[in-house]
């Protein structure tokens, strides 16, 4: 396959996770990735000197065959009710996992990471086989990676910071790579947009919403953070970002750090951030509390649903702490009927794991008359919080290792969450007054961003170790 080489040093990146705490410890995932074997491709022609990409490269992947380079020695570190099956040191770096069903009972794993993207056939989840690779040296960070499995795209989001930029003059944008033949990947295309920490499907992926992080220095002065930006990719080779921001106002009416997307069973699209939470209909004729009559809703003009802001107990003012990310069960949960709470991260680094950020479960009942989008420091409108939940002093907890809350999925009434270097908990939510750690992982000099379950077996993106696989036991040992 034909490759050539994209000019980029691997410059530190100016934030990790989504502040400055780990930037010592990208750093050395950075070198390591730069020490791995493998060859650099032009993914796009990102990075360049200044930093512009236009994604125009050939983008042809690095094909890979044979067996990967799975570690199945266990970890030092702590686990209860959880089974070590493996590691996948070569995805050093990585911040987010999605997955592609493919004929032939295929199943295609991609990481994303600073190394950019890579691809995995796990038809056999304990026995995952290296496919491609596109190699962006530098990326930054595309949490909570998208894919669009019926297009068979993978979606990039270029954070400001990526290649060694900044937030007040890097480029932002996405990148839409062709994940038809998992073993041949392409960048199809490159589009610079307004915000780049997080890129989202809407409306079965004919449109991304992408989000944060902080503003650039040609942006509104009187933004704290950037907004939503809507990119219509119907033709993915040729993305058309709107012209109008998303989710201005959010933080007591002043527009701020959009962070991700997160859309439910029932479709409405969930904006956490800074200022809480809102969710939005993106399609359908829906009623619009704020503009109080009916309208029809659409990717680029969507309708408020609900939401609001919330504190964690211990903070008197928002600070610096981040809504994160989100889930909205549409199954009761406990004395609350579906649909009527959300499990929030609160993601917040401090000088004590007893302050860091938590998992919030917060209540939606009565935020459905627009209050959110009305609310004001003079007359603000905050949501009930229901309980709280942190690693600390918990067991399997590590003292002085990073444990602010960070990605995490539902199912059968137990949320996995990753806490960074307190590894991934396993949190019993039937009852969210009362969440109840059931089972945890941390292996030792880890860093968890996010778990993600394939039948009975779970892969955790890992910061420092690269993509770790295990198999949590806790429903059959009771």
């Amino acid at each position: 396959m034909v490759a050539a080489t994209v000019s980029l040093a691997l410059t530190p990146v100016a934030a990790a996770a989504c502040t400055d705490h780990y930037k010592e410890e990208l750093e050395m995932a950075a070198a390591r990735q730069a020490a791995s074997d493998g060859t650099t491709v032009e993914a796009a022609d990102a990075g360049k000197g200044n930093g512009k990409g236009n994604g125009k490269g050939k983008g042809h992947g690095n094909a890979q065959t044979g067996p990967s380079t799975l570690v199945t020695t266990p970890p030092t570190g702590a686990s209860k009710d959880v089974e070590f099956i493996g590691q996948l040191p070569e995805a050093v770096g990585a911040t987010a996992i999605n997955f592609i069903d493919y004929p032939g009972k295929q199943k295609v794993m991609f990481v994303t990471g600073r190394f950019g993207l890579k691809s995995y056939d796990i038809s056999d989840p304990e026995h995952p086989l290296p496919l491609d690779s596109i190699d962006m040296p530098g990326f930054w960070q595309n949490e909570d990676m998208d894919v669009d499995p019926k297009r068979k795209l993978v979606f990039m989001a270029r954070d400001p910071r990526a290649f060694g930029q900044n937030q007040a003059t890097g480029e932002s944008g996405v990148y839409i790579v062709d994940a038809k033949f998992p073993h041949d990947l392409k960048v199809l295309s490159y589009t610079e947009v307004p915000a780049g920490h997080t890129t989202t499907c809407v409306n079965d992926c004919q449109f991304l919403w992408s989000g944060g992080p902080r503003p650039a220095d040609w942006q509104p002065e009187d933004w704290d953070g950037r907004p939503i930006f809507a990119v219509d990719i119907r033709n993915p080779k040729k993305p058309k970002v709107h012209e109008y921001a998303i989710d201005l106002g959010r933080n007591d009416g002043v527009t701020d750090y959009s962070h991700d997307v997160q859309v439910d069973e029932a479709g409405v699209a969930w904006v956490s951030g800074a200022g809480g939470i809102r969710g939005y209909w993106t399609k359908g004729r829906q009623w619009d509390p704020v503009e109080n009559r009916y309208r029809v809703a659409s990717a680029t003009d969507p309708v408020p649903y609900a939401g609001g802001k919330f504190y964690q107990s211990n903070q008197e003012t928002w600070g610096g702490s981040l809504a994160h990310n989100l889930v909205r069960p549409l199954e009761s949960l406990g004395d609350y009927d579906a649909g009527k709470v959300a499990l929030v991260t609160i993601e917040n680094f401090t000088s004590s794991c007893e302050t860091d950020g938590r998992l919030l479960i917060v209540d939606l009942a009565d935020s459905e008359q627009g209050q959110a989008w009305g609310s004001t420091e003079a007359d603000p409108y905050r949501l009930p919080v229901i309980s709280e939940w942190s690693p600390y002093g918990k067991p399997g907890s590590l003292p002085g290792a990073g444990c602010s809350a960070h990605y995490f999925q539902l199912r059968d009434g137990v949320l996995a969450q990753s806490y960074y270097g307190q590894g991934t908990h396993f949190i019993d939510v039937s009852d969210p007054a009362n969440p109840t750690q059931i089972a945890y992982y941390r292996a030792d000099g880890g860093s968890h961003w996010a778990p993600y379950w394939v039948g009975d077996v779970m892969y955790i993106a890992d910061g420092s170790r690269g993509v770790d696989i295990v198999r949590p036991t806790y429903a059959q040992n009771g």
